[in-house]
Protein backbone atom coordinates (compact mmCIF):
# COMPACT_ATOMS: atom_id res chain seq x y z
CA UNK A 1 0.00 0.00 0.00
CA UNK A 2 1.44 3.54 -1.18
CA UNK A 3 1.30 6.01 1.73
CA UNK A 4 1.60 8.77 -1.18
CA UNK A 5 -0.66 10.12 -3.24
CA UNK A 6 -0.30 10.25 -6.80
CA UNK A 7 -3.13 11.04 -9.31
CA UNK A 8 -4.25 8.87 -11.86
CA UNK A 9 -2.52 10.91 -14.76
CA UNK A 10 0.80 10.94 -13.00
CA UNK A 11 3.20 8.37 -13.87
CA UNK A 12 5.42 7.02 -11.01
CA UNK A 13 8.38 4.55 -12.17
CA UNK A 14 10.11 1.94 -10.77
CA UNK A 15 12.23 1.95 -8.19
CA UNK A 16 11.65 5.59 -6.73
CA UNK A 17 11.50 5.85 -3.09
CA UNK A 18 8.24 8.46 -2.44
CA UNK A 19 7.93 9.51 1.26
CA UNK A 20 4.72 9.47 3.30
CA UNK A 21 2.28 12.20 2.55
CA UNK A 22 3.32 13.31 -0.59
CA UNK A 23 1.32 14.59 -3.26
CA UNK A 24 1.64 14.37 -6.78
CA UNK A 25 -0.35 15.67 -8.91
CA UNK A 26 -2.11 15.75 -12.87
CA UNK A 27 0.67 14.76 -15.75
CA UNK A 28 3.52 14.85 -13.62
CA UNK A 29 6.43 11.99 -14.58
CA UNK A 30 8.65 10.82 -11.34
CA UNK A 31 11.53 8.85 -13.18
CA UNK A 32 13.66 5.62 -12.17
CA UNK A 33 15.50 6.12 -9.39
CA UNK A 34 14.02 9.32 -7.18
CA UNK A 35 14.24 9.87 -4.13
CA UNK A 36 11.51 12.37 -2.51
CA UNK A 37 10.75 12.91 1.03
CA UNK A 38 7.86 12.57 3.20
CA UNK A 39 5.14 15.68 2.68
CA UNK A 40 5.63 17.23 -0.27
CA UNK A 41 4.04 18.53 -3.11
CA UNK A 42 4.19 17.89 -7.02
CA UNK A 43 2.30 20.19 -8.79
CA UNK A 44 1.04 19.46 -12.21
CA UNK A 45 2.78 19.08 -15.43
CA UNK A 46 6.07 18.71 -13.50
CA UNK A 47 9.07 16.09 -14.81
CA UNK A 48 11.46 14.85 -12.29
CA UNK A 49 14.62 13.29 -14.29
CA UNK A 50 16.84 9.80 -12.75
CA UNK A 51 18.13 9.81 -9.74
CA UNK A 52 17.16 13.33 -8.10
CA UNK A 53 17.10 14.00 -4.63
CA UNK A 54 14.08 16.09 -2.91
CA UNK A 55 14.09 16.36 1.24
CA UNK A 56 11.02 16.23 3.24
CA UNK A 57 8.03 19.36 2.62
CA UNK A 58 9.60 20.46 -0.73
CA UNK A 59 6.75 22.29 -2.60
CA UNK A 60 7.09 21.60 -6.33
CA UNK A 61 4.66 24.43 -8.60
CA UNK A 62 3.29 23.55 -11.60
CA UNK A 63 5.23 23.14 -14.70
CA UNK A 64 8.73 22.44 -12.87
CA UNK A 65 11.32 20.64 -14.76
CA UNK A 66 13.94 19.20 -12.17
CA UNK A 67 17.34 17.41 -13.83
CA UNK A 68 19.42 14.44 -12.90
CA UNK A 69 22.08 16.41 -10.52
CA UNK A 70 19.63 18.37 -8.52
CA UNK A 71 19.50 17.42 -4.93
CA UNK A 72 17.11 19.67 -2.80
CA UNK A 73 17.36 19.67 0.78
CA UNK A 74 14.17 20.20 3.01
CA UNK A 75 11.91 22.62 3.33
CA UNK A 76 12.29 23.98 -0.69
CA UNK A 77 10.25 26.00 -2.68
CA UNK A 78 10.44 25.61 -6.50
CA UNK A 79 8.16 28.24 -7.89
CA UNK A 80 5.49 27.79 -10.95
CA UNK A 81 7.52 27.16 -14.59
CA UNK A 82 11.23 26.91 -13.21
CA UNK A 83 13.57 25.05 -14.27
CA UNK A 84 17.22 23.65 -13.58
CA UNK A 85 19.52 22.47 -16.69
CA UNK A 86 22.14 19.98 -16.15
CA UNK A 87 24.97 20.57 -18.77
CA UNK A 88 27.01 23.82 -19.05
CA UNK A 89 26.88 23.52 -23.10
CA UNK A 90 23.98 21.33 -24.55
CA UNK A 91 23.88 19.87 -28.32
CA UNK A 92 21.05 18.15 -29.73
CA UNK A 93 24.01 15.61 -31.60
CA UNK A 94 26.18 15.23 -28.90
CA UNK A 95 25.40 12.67 -25.58
CA UNK A 96 26.97 14.80 -22.66
CA UNK A 97 25.14 12.62 -19.76
CA UNK A 98 28.58 12.19 -18.72
CA UNK A 99 29.02 15.90 -18.35
CA UNK A 100 26.11 16.30 -16.10
CA UNK A 101 26.72 18.60 -13.01
CA UNK A 102 25.65 18.46 -9.06
CA UNK A 103 23.17 21.23 -8.43
CA UNK A 104 22.66 21.42 -4.46
CA UNK A 105 19.55 24.19 -3.03
CA UNK A 106 20.35 23.95 0.86
CA UNK A 107 17.53 23.83 3.49
CA UNK A 108 14.67 26.58 2.85
CA UNK A 109 15.62 28.13 -0.31
CA UNK A 110 12.95 29.47 -2.52
CA UNK A 111 12.74 29.64 -6.36
CA UNK A 112 10.65 31.97 -7.49
CA UNK A 113 8.07 31.54 -11.45
CA UNK A 114 9.87 31.25 -14.02
CA UNK A 115 13.39 31.25 -12.92
CA UNK A 116 16.84 29.51 -14.33
CA UNK A 117 19.11 28.11 -12.38
CA UNK A 118 22.24 26.81 -14.33
CA UNK A 119 23.71 23.69 -13.18
CA UNK A 120 26.78 23.81 -11.06
CA UNK A 121 26.02 26.84 -8.81
CA UNK A 122 24.72 25.77 -5.14
CA UNK A 123 21.89 27.97 -3.91
CA UNK A 124 22.41 28.97 -0.07
CA UNK A 125 20.26 28.16 2.86
CA UNK A 126 16.78 30.13 2.67
CA UNK A 127 18.42 32.33 0.30
CA UNK A 128 15.67 33.70 -2.32
CA UNK A 129 15.99 34.14 -6.36
CA UNK A 130 13.44 36.22 -7.17
CA UNK A 131 10.96 35.37 -10.01
CA UNK A 132 12.79 35.23 -13.30
CA UNK A 133 16.19 35.42 -12.47
CA UNK A 134 18.97 33.66 -13.93
CA UNK A 135 21.28 32.05 -11.97
CA UNK A 136 24.56 31.72 -13.00
CA UNK A 137 26.98 31.79 -9.99
CA UNK A 138 26.56 30.41 -6.19
CA UNK A 139 23.93 32.00 -4.13
CA UNK A 140 24.95 32.58 -0.49
CA UNK A 141 22.87 31.52 2.45
CA UNK A 142 19.94 34.18 2.84
CA UNK A 143 20.39 36.25 -0.25
CA UNK A 144 17.96 38.21 -2.31
CA UNK A 145 19.00 37.79 -5.75
CA UNK A 146 17.31 38.84 -8.82
CA UNK A 147 17.45 39.76 -12.77
CA UNK A 148 19.20 38.27 -15.75
CA UNK A 149 22.23 37.55 -14.80
CA UNK A 150 21.35 37.31 -11.14
CA UNK A 151 22.52 39.92 -8.95
CA UNK A 152 21.85 40.27 -4.96
CA UNK A 153 19.88 42.88 -4.19
CA UNK A 154 19.71 41.87 0.09
CA UNK A 155 19.37 39.83 2.63
CA UNK A 156 16.20 37.86 3.46
CA UNK A 157 15.05 35.91 6.88
CA UNK A 158 13.68 32.65 7.15
CA UNK A 159 10.39 33.97 7.36
CA UNK A 160 10.88 35.66 3.57
CA UNK A 161 11.15 39.38 4.84
CA UNK A 162 13.82 41.42 3.74
CA UNK A 163 16.82 42.34 6.62
CA UNK A 164 17.66 46.04 7.09
CA UNK A 165 20.80 46.18 9.06
CA UNK A 166 20.82 48.85 11.86
CA UNK A 167 24.77 50.92 12.04
CA UNK A 168 25.79 47.63 13.92
CA UNK A 169 25.06 45.34 11.59
CA UNK A 170 21.97 43.41 13.17
CA UNK A 171 18.36 43.21 11.93
CA UNK A 172 15.13 41.78 12.88
CA UNK A 173 12.54 39.69 10.98
CA UNK A 174 9.29 41.91 11.06
CA UNK A 175 7.40 38.34 11.56
CA UNK A 176 9.62 36.09 14.11
CA UNK A 177 11.19 38.71 15.64
CA UNK A 178 14.84 36.80 15.10
CA UNK A 179 17.82 38.68 14.90
CA UNK A 180 20.26 38.19 12.39
CA UNK A 181 23.91 40.06 11.93
CA UNK A 182 25.93 40.77 9.15
CA UNK A 183 29.54 40.21 9.24
CA UNK A 184 32.15 39.34 6.40
CA UNK A 185 29.46 39.36 3.66
CA UNK A 186 27.56 36.27 5.71
CA UNK A 187 24.32 36.26 7.76
CA UNK A 188 24.52 34.57 11.69
CA UNK A 189 21.14 34.40 13.17
CA UNK A 190 21.74 35.01 16.61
Amino acid sequence: MNHFFAHETAVVDKGCSIGENTKIWHFSHIMPNCIIGNDCTIGQNVVVSPEVVLGNNVKVQNNVSIYTGVICEDDVFLGPSMVFTNVINPRSAIKRKSEYKRTLVKKGASIGANATIVCGNDIGEYSFIGAGAVVVKEVLPYALVVGNPSKQIGWISEFGHRLIFDKKNIAVCPESQEKYQLKNNKIFKL
